[in-house]
């Protein structure tokens, strides 16, 4: 098996790649289906209302074990920190929050529906861009050499 620090190297992928796949998967497959098949469009909002919730927790919480990671680099091989993963963890985290707090209260209560749907929207592709710049940032090279 491999050393000790091997293992510290790979939980940032491990996250961003969870944080990446669970917005894609939530957004562009599970969602559209539950519209396109549930009987009614309440039955589907209701449904995605609560998918998307639980989505905002497990950004939540790859953001914070991302977070918690960049500052232990004593025994990981140091990653690109500094050339801005650290702002797109905070800028998707913080997209994740302003969704789930400020904007579905308003999708679930329907005011101005329009308006917060397509903000919402938009920020969920936000915070999909921030989670796949850190995936692409953390996620090791590997050359096209032999092994």
């Amino acid at each position: 098996m491999g050393s000790g620090a091997g293992w510290k190297a790979r939980v940032p992928v491990l996250a961003a790649a969870l944080w990446w796949g669970s917005l894609t998967t939530t957004g562009f497959l599970v969602v559209p289906m539950l519209f396109a098949y549930m009987p009614s469009p309440a039955l589907a909002g209701n449904m995605a209302a609560r998918l998307f919730s639980a989505q905002t927790w497990v950004a939540l919480g790859c953001g914070m074990l991302l977070l918690f990671v960049s500052r232990s680099d004593r025994d990981t091989a140091r990653m690109d920190w500094a050339q801005g993963a650290l702002m797109f963890v905070v800028g998707g985290v913080l997209l994740a929050l302003l969704s789930e707090f400020a904007v579905a209260p308003r999708i679930v209560a329907r005011a101005n529906l329009r308006l917060w749907h397509s903000l919402g929207s938009g920020m969920y592709v936000l915070q999909w861009l921030c989670a796949g710049v850190v995936l692409w940032k953390v996620a090791p090279i590997r050359s096209a050499g032999p092994s």
